[in-house]
Formats: C-alpha cells, sequence, structure tokens
C-alpha cells in the first residue's frame, strides 16, 4: 500500500472474517516477502543477510590488532558447509510457500464442495499446478501431504493461512509411514479398529447410509492389501487385533471383506 497516501477501499468476504477483528488480525500478521534477488547464487543470498564467506573474515581479521589476531589462529571458514546449508535453507522455504500454496488451492475446492457448488476449471488447474510444483521440489509430496490434510483437514486451513508448520509435520509422517512397511500394518490396524467401531455404533443408532459408507471405506482398505504384500505378511500375524481368523495361505484381503459382509448382513437380519 506504499502507493496510497489519502485512502484505499478494501474487499473482503464475510465468510472468512465474520468479525473486524480476525480481519485486523490476518492483516497485521508479519510475513517475510520473497524477492527476486533472493534467487541468486548462494553468496549473494548469503552477504545480503549478514552471512559472510571466507574473503569476508578474512579481510576483518586483518584490520585487527595482533593480539586479536591469535583468536582466529588455525580458524578455515568452511565456505562448503555454509553453502550447503545455505541451499538447504532456501529448499525449505521454497517447500513452505509450496505447501501453503497447495492447501490454498485445495482449500478453496473445499468451500465450494461444502457449500454445493460445482468446482470451478481455474480452481481445478491451481491445485494440480501446485501439486507438480510441490512434487518437483519434494518427490511424493502432494500424495503425503493430501493424505495428512485428510486426516487432518484443520491443517489444510492453517497452512492456506501462512502457518504450515503443522501440515509440513504431518506430510513428513506421511512420507515415513509409506516407506516403512511396519508403520503402514499399524496405521491399517488402527484404522481398521476406529472404523469397524464406528460402523457398529451408526448401525446401532440406525443410521444405515453412514454405515454403508464406512463399509465401502473398509472394503477399499482390504483391497488395498492386494498392492501391498509387505502389509499384508506383517498383518497375518495381527488377525486378531483385526477381528477376523485366517488360516495359513487364505487370502488375507478376502478374509477382512468377508468378515465385513457377514457383519453388514447379520445387522440387516437382526434389524428385520
Amino acid at each position: 500500500m506504499s502507493r496510497h497516501r489519502d485512502g484505499l477501499a478494501l474487499q473482503y468476504g464475510r465468510d472468512d472474517f465474520a468479525e473486524q477483528s480476525k480481519l485486523v488480525r490476518a492483516l497485521s500478521r508479519e510475513r517475510g516477502k520473497d524477492l527476486a534477488g533472493d534467487y541468486k547464487p548462494e553468496r549473494q543470498f548469503a552477504e545480503r543477510r549478514g552471512i559472510t564467506f571466507r574473503v569476508n573474515i578474512v579481510e576483518i581479521a586483518r584490520q585487527l590488532p595482533e593480539r586479536a589476531k591469535s583468536i582466529f589462529a588455525g580458524f578455515r571458514p568452511q565456505a562448503n558447509r555454509l553453502a550447503a546449508l545455505l541451499t538447504e535453507q532456501v529448499g525449505l522455504s521454497d517447500q513452505r510457500r509450496a505447501v501453503e500454496r497447495y492447501a490454498r488451492a485445495a482449500t478453496n475446492i473445499g468451500q465450494m464442495r461444502e457449500q454445493g457448488l460445482p468446482v470451478l476449471p481455474h480452481q481445478r488447474d491451481a491445485l494440480e499446478k501446485a501439486g507438480k510444483a510441490l512434487d518437483a521440489i519434494r518427490p511424493y509430496g502432494t500424495a503425503d501431504l493430501t493424505s495428512a490434510l485428510q486426516r487432518q483437514p484443520s491443517l489444510a486451513r492453517e497452512a492456506a493461512d501462512g502457518r504450515s508448520q503443522g501440515a509440513i509435520r504431518a506430510m513428513q509422517l506421511e512420507a515415513e509411514i509409506r516407506v516403512d512397511p511396519a508403520k503402514r500394518a499399524d496405521r491399517f490396524v488402527s484404522d481398521w479398529q476406529w472404523l469397524g467401531q464406528a460402523r457398529q455404533v451408526m448401525q446401532r443408532d440406525g443410521d444405515s447410509k453412514g454405515a454403508l459408507r464406512l463399509t465401502n471405506r473398509m472394503t477399499d482398505m482390504a483391497k488395498g492389501l492386494e498392492r501391498d504384500a509387505q502389509v499384508e505378511s506383517l498383518l497375518r500375524s495381527r488377525t486378531r487385533e483385526l477381528g477376523i481368523k485366517t488360516e495359513l495361505g487364505r487370502d488375507l484381503a478376502r478374509d477382512l471383506t468377508a468378515s465385513i459382509t457377514m457383519e453388514r448382513s447379520r445387522s440387516i437380519s437382526m434389524g428385520l
């Protein structure tokens, strides 16, 4: 707003800022600005922030008294290490911006669906471009972030507002689970148990649509084991936790699906 002298008109949506105090807090939030100069080589990036390389340190040492010079005896600045650290910081900053961009696009689409409105083409395009940008910085980043936001929807709004620390931590957790069969097996058991309990509550309360929705989710989980042999193998020793009995050599995915079908049929019979 540096070009405004007398006044300006500010347009904002009341669905995002129901109270003026929330708008004031959002506008007064301090956020660092990225300049085109930030994308120059690491040395210029560092020196603009007071981080100097060997030539600057040596020059300062020459200007010190002889006695003070002894402090720097044997000192060898590790320029390569510093450059690597700076490059890492730049990468983290790029990742943060990419996560926030994706979260904003996902939040916009989510708001349209909540209002029963069709998602606009430019919104889909924004989400796709944000996903590609994130994957370019972090392989599988879009899949990990999407999974994290599905499990914790509140993180999307936080990241869209510039508070992306929680979303980044959740994304990292999803990445760890994605590459570790044991952690995937733990999550499968946890999700299966939770869905099974929630489904029973819905069936008891007569919420047939809700129960059917959870049944479909559990069926998809069971079928997914056909594409993850490592997890399927680990789960064979945990069938008791899954609430089923299976014989050696039997198809675990089929047994899980069958257990859902039998429970559903039993609940329908009891309802009749």
